[in-house]
């Protein structure tokens, strides 16, 4: 038994099905147990089934860059643990199926192809606001009064924008002298969401977030799907260059999302941007609103933003 070969046969058999390195490890183990014991015998440290599942694991996650440079329909998340699968699709026409440009194979048992961007950003809102405190809401690119044509809005205005209050647990005076000082009480934050990322739309998307989060104090590309190391190289050397964060959306537990790459901080809202958002969007205009509510009560007020328990 060949670990290559036998891991690219259980992922064809499972094609579309996205697995754990575990699991492919049980199917070789069920599907070849002659081989898997002549393999146990050959080994002074394997004692056990359960030690033998173990070092297949390993070698699978050791060896998962040569399967994927042989087999290009060899595929691979950058979840934890990491899934890999068997696709026939191009990486383009994997993010077409994920937006809905056109429709899955029946075959597929790809969840992103299942999912609206738009069931995504009450996720968002959920983990923005247990893991940053941040209150969101959402930026709908139809409310703007300038249309661009297909698409053209996506590079103006994020999915959502959302507000951070820097005095939640400042005593009374100090929340008083700031008031009075004019010193910043909020930071003002920027979140683009996509269903996919992989190599085929990584940058158009990075540079889609720079575009429409620039103006913001702190700007995150989030998505629950990363495919592949080149598609997080790439997010690494973007991010250093340009300073917008990269979030990996859990999509069951948005609590437990992960921050892959912290945005940088901008030290000061581009307001001329602002300006021109407010100007041509009515939802952020009602940000903008709230926004000052805020620095002149000294209330966030929670509930004329979205509902920060969804998902």
């Amino acid at each position: 038994m060949k670990l290559k070969e036998a891991v690219v046969e259980c992922l064809k058999e499972a094609s579309g099905q996205r697995m754990k390195a575990r699991e492919i490890a049980d199917w070789i183990w069920l599907r070849y147990p002659d081989a898997c014991q002549q393999k146990m015998q050959r080994s002074t440290a394997i004692n056990t089934d359960a030690e033998l599942r173990q070092q297949l694991v390993a070698e699978i996650g050791a060896n998962r860059p040569l399967f994927e440079r042989s087999y290009p329909q060899l595929k691979t998340t950058e979840d934890r643990p990491r899934l890999y699968y068997w696709s026939e699709q191009t990486d383009e026409a994997e993010v077409n199926v994920a937006e809905g440009v056109s429709r899955p194979p029946e075959r597929s048992a790809d969840p992103v192809g299942q999912q609206r961007e738009h069931d995504l950003y009450p996720l968002v809102s959920s983990f923005a606001w247990s893991e940053f405190g941040v209150l969101t809401r959402r930026i709908d690119e139809k409310s703007s009064s300038n249309r661009r044509g297909p698409q053209g809005n996506h590079w103006l205005f994020p999915a959502l924008v959302g507000m951070e209050d820097l005095t939640h647990d400042w005593h009374q005076e100090v929340r008083d002298l700031v008031s009075h000082s004019g010193a910043q009480k909020a930071r003002l934050w920027s979140f683009e969401v996509k269903l996919l990322l992989n190599r085929a739309n990584v940058r158009e998307s990075y540079f889609q977030t720079v575009s429409n989060s620039s103006w913001a104090h702190f700007g995150y590309l989030v998505a629950p799907t990363i495919q592949g190391v080149d598609t997080i190289r790439e997010l690494r050397m973007l991010s250093a260059l340009h300073g917008i964060g990269v979030i990996k959306l859990d999509v069951e537990n948005p609590p437990e999302s992960q921050v892959l790459i912290p945005s940088r901080e901008r030290p000061d809202i581009d307001w001329a941007n602002c300006n021109r958002l407010a100007d041509e969007n009515r939802d952020f205009r009602q940000v903008v609103k709230l926004v000052r509510q805020f620095h002149q009560t000294g209330d966030p007020r929670p509930k004329d933003w979205d509902a920060v328990g969804s998902g």
